[in-house]
This record gives structure tokens, sequence and C-alpha cells, in this order.
């Protein structure tokens, strides 16, 4: 505890923001290319840009909350924000809006496919969702 009686951010809250932070600037640089029209630059076919810019407003707008309610999240527990929590909450609803369009609502290229990724994007969220909480209810969250 410090003098004002918080408790002090634990080493492993540093190793986590900064680890779930690189890998969720991987999904806010992805969707930052795909909204300024790059992604041919990143070597996707005509057909995969195609794919993402068909995305309907409601898809894109779920993808976005997912991606930077997840940035947000990163930031604010490194930041030793309570609203860290917020930020995943509105991040878990952005990742199932965007799983329910691209696994029930329409046929994603083969080419895009990628369970792996898939895993790791919901373990990811879910993992610092789970672990913000708890330094929330730990009190290292303020």
């Amino acid at each position: 505890m410090n003098e004002m009686g918080n408790k002090r951010a634990p080493w492993h809250l540093w190793v986590v923001g900064v680890l779930t932070l690189l890998f969720n600037a991987m999904g806010g640089f992805s969707y930052t290319m795909t909204r300024l029209g790059k992604l041919a630059d990143l070597g996707m076919t005509a057909d995969q840009i195609a794919f993402f810019n068909s995305y309907p407003l409601w898809a894109n707008t779920m993808w976005a909350l997912g991606v930077w309610g997840a940035i947000a999240g990163s930031l604010l527990l490194l930041a030793g924000s309570r609203f860290a929590v917020s930020a995943l909450v509105i991040a878990v609803v952005g990742l199932v809006g965007t799983t329910i369009y691209q696994q029930l609502l329409v046929e994603v290229p083969e080419s895009l496919q990628s369970w792996p990724l898939v895993i790791a994007i919901w373990a990811s969220t879910i993992f610092l969702l789970w672990y913000a909480g708890k330094m929330r209810r730990a009190g290292v969250l303020k």
C-alpha cells in the first residue's frame, strides 16, 4: 500500500497490460487500415478487400466497439482506472456482434478464416475482462 492507503499495482498488471495492448493494437491497426482503404498495401486480394468493404454499418460499429474497447481496456488497466472494466464490457459486446455477423450472417472468404485467431481474440478479451474485474475487486483499480 502507498501512503494514501491504495493498493499498488502488482507486477503482473504491467505484464498483462502491455502484452494485451500490443495484441489489441494489431486489431486497431487492421481496423484503421480497413477504414482508410489501405488493405491492398497489406497484400490483400480484391475479393478480401470487397468482403471488408461490404460490412453493413452495424457490423462495422460492432467491430469498432470490439477493437477500440479492448485497446481502451488495456490502456485504462495500465492507468490503474476502474473504467478498464467498462471498456472491456464494451469490447465483449463488440466481439459478440462481430462474431454473430461473421459466423452466422455472412460467408467469410476461406482465405480470411482463421480459427486460431478467433480463439485468441476471444481468449484475450475474456481473460482481460476477468483480470480487470479481479484487479478492481482487489482495490488496485480506482
